[in-house]
């Protein structure tokens, strides 16, 4: 069995491990098949040109591609001021948004499905990866803003696990964006009250939480999400609910607020 390898310079390494490998299976099919391994050679060529792609795959491929840019750079709603997730200490205009965002088009499917009502909304700040900047608002914009393939989840959890989902985001320092709840700390960092919906949490009660599916599964060291009473997958992206809303909004409306603020 002779067997003749070429080779560019920059597979020296590859070619190694390349030879060790033939030189076995050889002594293994040598013995099965009476055969054995007489020579393993290999030529160096210098790689002194480079490449170009071919002109057809460039023809073949842009038709789509001048589709596909056509539909994400399509303006869908304006931005009056860039949204950003560093502006606020404690929520951020972008973070509200969004998490609005994920209530209004997450609620009425949730409802429709349970006859349940969501009562609260919970991201991470880290999920937020672009701002929104002013001007026109694509669906590009949404794929910047959320890349991920994150779905929308709804979590039953309890009152003792809503207590720990409040001292997370006490002890976080980091403006995780939530909705339907607020918190007021002092100005020691220590949490004085909190409200659901402007009422008082109730020991005993259960509450439905909106967020990804990502973070339903435990991640940004989310924990107090585990073994929750019930949980209900939407099947709805978190990106397409943001194109979905930029779609039938014509202007977007956001800011920070008193969601998470310090009382004196």
């Amino acid at each position: 069995m002779v067997i003749v390898l070429k080779f560019t310079t920059v597979m020296r390494i590859f070619l190694k491990h390349f030879v060790v490998f033939i030189t076995l299976v050889g002594v293994v099919s040598c013995k099965q098949e009476n055969k054995h391994l007489e020579k393993v050679s290999w030529e160096e060529i210098e790689v002194t040109e480079v490449l170009e792609k071919p002109d057809s795959l460039e023809q073949f491929v842009a038709p789509y591609r001048k589709h596909l840019d056509s539909v994400l750079a399509e303006p869908l709603c304006y931005a009056p001021t860039t949204l950003s997730k560093s502006d606020g200490q404690y929520n951020t205009a972008i973070g509200n948004l969004l998490c609005d965002i994920i209530y209004e088009q997450g609620a009425p499917i949730f409802e429709s499905r349970t006859g349940k009502k969501i009562d609260m909304v919970l991201i991470n700040h880290g999920g937020i990866r672009a701002v929104i900047s002013q001007g026109p608002v694509t669906r590009r914009t949404a794929y910047e803003v959320m890349p991920f393939e994150n779905t929308i989840n709804v979590l039953e959890i309890s009152s003792e696990k809503l207590n720990e989902m409040v001292d997370y985001l006490v002890r976080s320092n980091r403006p995780h964006p939530f909705s339907g709840l607020t918190i007021s700390i002092n100005e020691n960092g220590e949490l004085l009250e909190y409200k659901v919906n402007g009422r008082d949490p109730k020991k005993g009660d259960t509450y439905f939480v909106a967020t990804s599916n990502y973070l339903a599964n435990m991640g940004d060291n989310m924990k107090f999400f585990g073994n929750p009473i019930q949980r209900y997958e939407l099947d709805y992206l978190i990106r397409n609910a943001m194109i979905d809303y930029f779609e039938k909004t014509d202007t977007l409306r956001a800011a920070t607020d008193k969601r998470f603020a310090i009382i004196n």
